[in-house]
């Protein structure tokens, strides 16, 4: 549990379609955090990351998610904070979650320019070749091994 940083300006654009749009057309600070917060939960759950008792809620004048709820397993709440976090518009991801079974926490890496996941897996792991390892490790937020950008940020799980 914690507060995890990202880069405001970078991530999924969810503010200014859909759900988010409403949020900026709200006509006060807490209806526009509400819808806000649907838009990201909404993400969350298309991702199929959300557990049942998910909570998400959004302070757009700290750019602060609080996410809450009870993962499965570490892996998944840390996708949870991850696609909380990586989201245009959000700043600092508070983690309140639970975990059902526990295991080794991953580490965050934030993408710089330059930064190949051949690249950053040779910082970490010391082997260029074990991309595959940090790519599996973001998916569903990841599609494609070279579809990365600065500001990002990546689970990096711990060596077998």
């Amino acid at each position: 549990m914690g507060l995890f940083d990202f880069v405001k300006e970078a991530g999924e654009k969810l503010f200014g379609s859909g759900e988010a749009k409403a949020a900026a057309a709200a006509p006060d600070a807490a209806a526009a955090n509400a819808k806000a917060a649907s838009a990201i939960h909404n993400y969350i759950s298309s991702l199929q990351l959300a557990p049942a008792d998910l909570a998400v809620e959004f302070d757009g004048a700290a750019s602060v998610v609080t996410v809450s709820g009870t993962a499965p397993d570490q892996a998944t709440r840390e996708k949870i904070l991850l696609a909380a976090g990586n989201v245009a518009g959000v700043s600092k991801v508070e983690d309140r979650m639970s975990v059902a079974r526990s295991e080794a926490e991953a580490q965050f890496h934030t993408v710089v320019r330059g930064d190949t996941l051949s690249a950053i897996a040779k910082k970490f792991y010391g082997n260029a070749n074990k991309y595959p390892v940090i790519f599996e490790a973001n998916k569903p937020m990841l599609s494609h091994p070279d579809k990365i950008y600065p500001g990002q940020v990546l689970r990096i799980p711990p060596q077998a």
